[in-house]
Order: structure tokens, then C-alpha cells, then sequence
């Protein structure tokens, strides 16, 4: 059986996420889906596996059904393939935040930084003047990167805003183009720049992992492959999933 895996975020306001956590459990296992959801009063993020008609039945919930009214119509929604299932239970979690940087002057529900399209990413990063910023964990770029992106070396993204203190100047670094796996970090480290007056910050919309399903490998700039947090490991160019028998990287 090939399985299909949802990868999905939006910032939004959900006052009532506690209130949200059982109905939405309930539901996901009703459709026998496995993977992770957190969810926050800024929004949702998660990504989930199972057949595909109960991932469009789940997605679809989302983005038009009763559960949230009408506040999760603008997803950031990715889909890959599985040939096993890549999760091995359904975790619902109530966080602070669904993506943790600790900066509560960063708002992506009110300013983010310039989407850039994968199809319009390579000409940002190759002008000389734009500073490529691969906003993961050190690990994660060890894996894969764009050519000539700086690494930030952090552990965690909580450790990106210690990071710009230290590194980013915004009357030397004008025009700063971002990107992480599947675009969630890219919003708060835009907004966290933004609020720090940093002039022009871009960041790559859907992530790697639009930019691998959509720019043709003989036109791709992205070298090695790119983490995710699940079984697979890692997704190469048409998010393929890594060939059997490579280890993973520790």
C-alpha cells in the first residue's frame, strides 16, 4: 500500500485550541491516521499519513469543515508518498507556540517577510547582493542546503534569534533570502528580522520541499537531500523518498 502524507501549517488565531485537541484527535483516528499535530492559540501544524481519501477526508476537514469554522482556509498544505507507514501512532499536542523561537514581537498573523514562488527562487539567491539563510538545525544542513546559504549552526530554532543578535546587521545585510523544510520557521525568523528593522527579508514559500517537488533536478540549485521528521529520513528531488539501503545520517 502506498501511503499519503500531509504536511501542513497555518498561523491563525485559535483561542479555543484546547477545546480543539479531542475533537480533532477523535477525527483523526476515526480515519485510522497516524503522525503528529501541534496545535497553539497562533495556529496548527503537523504532518499526518494514511490512504489517501482519509488524508483529503482530513485536509479537507481542515480547510472547510465544521471543526475549526472557517479559520484554516489558507493551509500551507504539502503531499508526499510513503511505502510504509512513516509514523507509528497519532500524537494531538497542545504547545505554547507551534513553532518555537520565543520572540513574542514575531507575529506571522501580522507581518512576515516577501514570499518568494520556487519557480522564482533561484534568480533571488544568485544575485550577489542577497544573503541565502538556511534558518535549520546544523544537522539538517548537513544533510543538504542551497548553494552558498549560510548556516547558522544552532541546535534549535529557538537559538535563531541569538543567532541575528550576533551575526545579522540590518544596515550591511539589505536584502536576506530564507528558507527551512516546509516554510513554518522561514514566518517567525521573517517576522522576527522585520521587527528587528531589517530592510528586505524573502522567504521561500512552501519551503525545500516545494522547491523539490516543483524545479525540474537539472535546474535545481538544492545539493544532498532534505530532512524530515518522520521514518523517511530524508526526500531527495521529486520528493523521493532515500534509496533503500542508505543509513541514516546521525
Amino acid at each position: 500500500m502506498i501511503f499519503k502524507v500531509a504536511a501542513f501549517y497555518q498561523f491563525a488565531a485559535l483561542p479555543d485550541y484546547r477545546e480543539l485537541r479531542e475533537p480533532l484527535r477523535a477525527f483523526c483516528a476515526g480515519l485510522s491516521l497516524k503522525g503528529s499535530v501541534l496545535l497553539a492559540g497562533e495556529g496548527i501544524n503537523g504532518t499526518i499519513a494514511g490512504g489517501p481519501e482519509a488524508i483529503d477526508a482530513f485536509t479537507h476537514e481542515l480547510a472547510h469543515g465544521s471543526l475549526f469554522g472557517g479559520r484554516l482556509n489558507n493551509l500551507e498544505l504539502k503531499f508526499s508518498t510513503a511505502e510504509a507507514m512513516p509514523f507509528g501512532r497519532l500524537k494531538v499536542r497542545l504547545k505554547k507556540e507551534i513553532v518555537t523561537l520565543g520572540d513574542e514581537a514575531a507575529d506571522p498573523t501580522r507581518r512576515v517577510g516577501t514570499y518568494v514562488d520556487a519557480a522564482d527562487w533561484n534568480a533571488l539567491i544568485s544575485a550577489p547582493d542577497t544573503l541565502v539563510l538556511d534558518t535549520r538545525n546544523a544537522f539538517e544542513v548537513a544533510m543538504g542546503t542551497f548553494e552558498g546559504a549560510v548556516d547558522p549552526e544552532i541546535r534549535s530554532f529557538g537559538q535563531f534569534k541569538d543567532f541575528a543578535a550576533q551575526k545579522l546587521d540590518p544596515a550591511k545585510h539589505r536584502r536576506i533570502a530564507m528558507f527551512c523544510t516546509g516554510g513554518i520557521r522561514c514566518e517567525k525568523a521573517s517576522a522576527h528580522l522585520l521587527a528587528r528593522g531589517f530592510a528586505e527579508v524573502y522567504h521561500l514559500k512552501g519551503g525545500i520541499l516545494k522547491y523539490l517537488e516543483e524545479v525540474p533536478e537539472a535546474q535545481s540549485r538544492w545539493r544532498g537531500e532534505c530532512f524530515v521528521f518522520d521514518e523517511r529520513v530524508a526526500l531527495g528531488h521529486g520528493l523521493r523518498e532515500r534509496e533503500k539501503g542508505q543509513g541514516r545520517d546521525e
